[in-house]
């Protein structure tokens, strides 16, 4: 009896330590990409415009962090599915969908606009917080709007 409970007490605590992990992985991703978003100049409007003003002063720099994260993203995909299964899950979640829509044009759209109007998208803007301004209020609560306009008409 004495070993059944200490074979279940290993299994729950199995089932602990591999939710914890993904989370403490999850935080630990969370906090290189906010890291790498400061450091490249991201979560600066001024510098994100200036990059969108392509008629205007423009301002190539970012094209180095895009550059960057379609390296690495490329590189990256080769490298994980060649496993069968992701390190802290049971199998990889990729989505089904590749017809594009209404919808999916229409939230990119607004995402490009909301974008360019404000020099921000949602990761440095969340990144940004700890100096919110009123500018990054105003897009951070249409951001949230958003959310629940998209889930209303869905």
């Amino acid at each position: 009896m004495n070993s059944d409970v200490k074979e279940n007490d290993v299994k729950d605590s199995g089932v602990k330590n591999s939710s914890a992990m993904k989370t403490a992985a999850g935080y630990a991703a969370g906090l290189l990409f906010g890291l790498g978003l400061a450091v490249s100049g991201m979560t600066d409007p001024a510098r994100v415009v200036g990059f969108l003003d392509l008629a205007g002063a423009w301002d190539p720099t970012l094209i180095f962090v895009l550059g960057g994260a379609v390296v690495t993203t490329f590189i990256g995909y080769r490298l994980v599915f060649k496993r069968s299964a992701p390190l802290l899950g049971g199998a990889f979640q990729l989505p089904t969908k590749q017809e594009l829509d209404t919808r999916l044009l229409g939230g990119a759209a607004m995402f490009g606009i909301g974008w360019g109007l404000s020099g921000y998208c949602p990761g440095p803007a969340i990144a940004s917080i700890g100096g919110l301004s009123l500018p990054l209020l105003a897009m951070l609560v249409t951001m949230v709007l958003g959310w629940f306009a998209a889930k209303r008409l869905a």
